[in-house]
């Protein structure tokens, strides 16, 4: 067995590394896959989308729970341990109904383990000093899982090329047991002092919804990081019906995610810290208006290629800030239910939501959609302004 180095932050990387390859891996070809197993595309249509309405449902329970046990770590490992064993079900699934039910569980496994990850890695890190104490930045970890996806995302080609599309199924279930081995390993969150009246699970809600701070927080979020919903949709559709050929679109594509991993991993934690945690959400809402402003305007190559890195802003920046600010605001107790509204019920409904809104949009107005996108971002930089707090000790407020 091999000994990894001391400090959270190793085992943290081996967690992120192996649970975002085991999204990458299977991210471009799982519709193809469950298309291949007799699902044509008005019920794949439907059985994605009550996936997504499961996750709505799942992530808030899970994370309640694991507040409720002080397990986050438990919960985050039976998840994933659940998930692997789940996505080896899909090998004996075929027709509409067992690849329904296995989609079901899957998501329902799947949805948890992103936002009680954030909550653990949030909790441990420690951010480095001059004076030579070990730490880390949450976006260290962040990052590992930005460049994992990308790496997953690449190999899947080469898996489906090699062992056809149940390669994608196996090598899921092996990097998601990899990262199950790996939470048993990173440190549980621990609570210097007990808020025994969050006990009741409505009541942790509760507090959290009648937060200003958070309740803005969330909002924000999801204005700025929904305005991206046209963008992923439609943005490959339009550059292609503009001339611009896959080579061309694909680096511009990779653009933005080579902005995010340098935003987690380099410049992120340092500007969230010189903007201040407010300050960086409100430039990640110009960089919004900017980027989507171009947009509706132009398909040059030239103006695209200076925008897409602005993905390092609106998103990466953004969700440094956010969690940074969630570490403030949210009281002890309640990590795990925080990043569980936060992340699928605010983040992830609405954009959903928007993505629904975006193909309306874009079917009847075209690239003019973006304007829409770029309004949102406008709406959101106000309030952003909302949020910022001089005390980082309102956690204890509650």
């Amino acid at each position: 067995m091999v000994d990894l180095p001391p400090g959270p932050l190793p085992r943290f990387v081996l967690l992120y590394a192996a649970m975002y390859g085991a999204f990458g891996v299977a991210s471009p070809f799982f519709p193809a896959f469950m298309n291949a197993r007799g699902l044509p595309p008005e019920q794949l249509g439907f059985v994605l989308g009550t996936g997504t309405a499961v996750r709505l449902i799942t992530s808030p329970l899970a994370g309640r729970i694991g507040d409720l046990i002080q397990g986050l770590r438990t919960v985050l490992v039976i998840c994933v341990a659940l998930a692997a064993l789940v996505t080896l079900g899909y090998l004996e699934a075929y027709g509409f109904w067992l690849l329904f039910a296995v989609s079901l569980l899957h998501a329902a496994a799947l949805a948890p383990i992103t936002v009680l990850s954030d909550a653990l890695a949030l909790g441990a890190a420690v951010p480095p000093t001059g004076s030579g104490q070990r730490g880390f930045e949450y976006g260290w970890v962040r990052g590992t899982g930005s460049a994992a996806f990308i790496v997953g995302t690449l190999l899947s080609g080469q898996i489906v090329s090699a062992l056809g599309l149940e390669g994608i199924v196996w090598q899921q279930a092996l990097l998601l047991g990899a990262a199950a081995a790996a939470g048993i390993l990173i440190p549980e969150l621990i609570h210097q002092t007990t808020l025994h009246a969050v006990r009741a699970p409505a009541r942790g809600v509760l507090i959290l919804v009648r937060l200003p701070l958070f309740r803005n927080l969330v909002l924000v979020a999801a204005l700025i990081l929904g305005s991206h919903a046209m963008h992923d949709s439609f943005a490959m559709i339009r550059w292609s019906a503009a001339g611009i050929s896959p080579g061309t679109a694909s680096v511009l594509w990779s653009e933005s995610v080579a902005a995010e991993v340098l935003v987690f991993f380099v410049v992120g934690p340092t500007l969230v810290s010189r903007l201040t945690p407010a300050g960086a959400v409100a430039a990640a809402a110009v960089a919004g208006m900017v980027r989507w402003a171009v947009a509706a305007q132009t398909t040059r190559v030239m103006a695209l290629a200076l925008v897409q890195p602005l993905h390092g802003i609106t998103f990466a920046l953004l969700h440094l800030a956010c969690m940074r600010l969630l570490r403030q605001i949210v009281p002890e107790g309640l990590e795990g239910t925080a990043q569980a509204i936060y992340g699928t019920v605010g983040i992830g409904a609405t954009s959903a939501l928007l993505i629904i809104v975006s193909g309306t949009l874009y079917g009847r107005f075209g690239a003019q959609g973006f304007w829409v996108m770029a309004g949102l971002c406008a709406l959101a930089l106000p309030l952003s302004w909302k949020l910022q707090r001089k005390s980082v000790n309102a956690r204890f407020s509650a």
